[in-house]
């Protein structure tokens, strides 16, 4: 059975303004407070938020459809003045699924949004305004970092991913993808900005998110919806400098194993897509996407919806879970995960981003993230398991996948 949250049975009309300014912020150095940071940007376009108009959680299959209900009620009780008309002006929420049916869906829609896409920067306020600016509370290191194994260690990790392995030859599955997580304790309260900040300089081309204190900076864009053209980055395949030479991008194309393993994760998404399109364009073959510290095989799809038009968080329902960060089958992957992981993911691999009144909107895969809970941190980071897979060099790209948020964390 779904659990909702409680909801107010009236509401007082709200008035909210969105309204364009003539200056481009950095929008994370606009949070004013060390938590309940709320973003999604990338290369300094994108928004940020904070305050709390209204929030919503849920659980069950049907999760993202309750959260789509309650903001258009909480939409139903406001009074919109938008000289912006963009996607992402007028009220916006944040949204952060769980990775599955048993797992907390949140979403936050803020009192305060600051927006820059286009060359254009706006700022949208729900409520009366104060007549001034809320004083912004300095930024704090968190000071010295310990680590700790948590419910499924590297050792249970390579485990796990040996019977994965025995599983898929057996012909029981294609892919599976296996997480193991980590604990981090810091020395002081996490200032949720330290961390922001440090993943959008390192990480410029991954989308930094955060929403109830679950932050990451994702390179996987699963679905952006403007108006009806619609565009998903798809990402599976992924090597590194110390483990393939420097030739890292012709290694990773010419590997069996990751060419194999991205190509369930494109079918995956392009056969959800097509469903709801009218145009859908899928390239041949992925082209290399190198970061900061691994390179991953890349394909990006471009479309357009038909008449039907589902908001970018039913796309994203719908797409959830990819290959990428499930498996194939899907139904099967997600069973093995449950069965060999002993840990929930909670947000972990599951869709975080934005959505307007319009259906418009955007949404990541929660990856290179971490729970953050006052001084605590959970890190959690998975692999795509297929037939050849070895369970070591699995675990090795597992911890070099949690090196942004420690270096993050760290302030590196």
């Amino acid at each position: 059975m779904a659990l909702v949250t409680a909801m107010p049975t009236t509401r007082l009309p709200v008035t909210v303004v969105s309204e364009a300014v003539d200056f481009r912020p950095d929008l994370l150095a606009e949070l004013p407070r060390p938590t309940g940071a709320l973003s999604f940007l990338r290369r300094g376009e994108g928004f940020i938020g904070w305050g709390v108009h209204e929030q919503f959680s849920a659980k069950g299959p049907d999760a993202a459809q309750q959260i789509q209900q309650w903001f258009a009620e909480v939409n139903a009780g406001l009074q919109v003045e938008d000289s912006v008309a963009a996607p992402g002006s007028g009220p916006v929420a944040f949204v952060s699924l769980g990775f599955d049916d048993d797992d907390v869906s949140v979403a936050v829609v803020p009192t305060t949004v600051v927006g820059s896409a286009n060359g254009k920067t706006f700022v949208t306020r729900l409520g009366a305004p104060s007549g001034r600016r809320e004083r912004r509370v300095a930024v704090t290191p968190p000071g010295r970092v310990s680590y700790s194994d948590a419910e499924l260690s590297v050792a249970g990790f390579t485990s796990a991913v040996a019977a994965a392995t025995a599983r898929i030859r057996a012909g029981e599955l294609d892919k599976v993808v296996l997480a193991h997580d980590l604990e981090a304790t810091a020395a002081r309260q996490v200032d949720e900005r330290f961390i922001l900040q440090r993943l959008a300089n390192a990480y410029p081309d991954c989308w930094t998110f955060a929403v109830q204190g679950l932050l990451g900076a994702s390179p996987e864009l699963l679905i952006r919806r403007s108006g009806r053209t619609i565009a998903s980055r798809v990402l599976a395949g992924t090597a590194w400098r110390e483990h393939l030479g420097d030739e890292v991008s012709a290694e990773l194309l010419g590997s069996a194993k990751d060419i194999a393993e991205h190509a369930y994760a494109v079918s995956s998404v392009a056969d959800v897509l097509a469903l709801a399109c009218d145009e859908l364009t899928v390239p041949a073959s992925p082209v290399p996407l190198e970061l900061a510290n691994l390179t991953h095989l890349s394909t990006d799809i471009v479309g357009r919806l038909d008449q039907r038009a589902p908001t970018a968080l039913e796309l994203a329902a719908r797409l959830h879970p990819t290959a990428a960060v499930g498996g194939s089958p899907t139904a099967t992957a997600r069973q093995v995960i449950r069965e060999l992981e002993p840990m929930d993911r909670g947000r972990y691999a599951a869709p975080v981003g934005w959505i307007d009144s319009r259906g418009d909107g955007e949404f990541a895969i929660a990856l290179r993230c971490a729970q953050i809970n006052g001084r605590n941190l959970r890190l959690m980071a998975g692999c795509g398991i297929v037939a050849d897979s070895n369970p070591e060099t699995e675990a090795r790209e597992a911890q070099i996948k949690m090196i942004p948020i420690r270096d993050a964390l760290e302030g590196r």
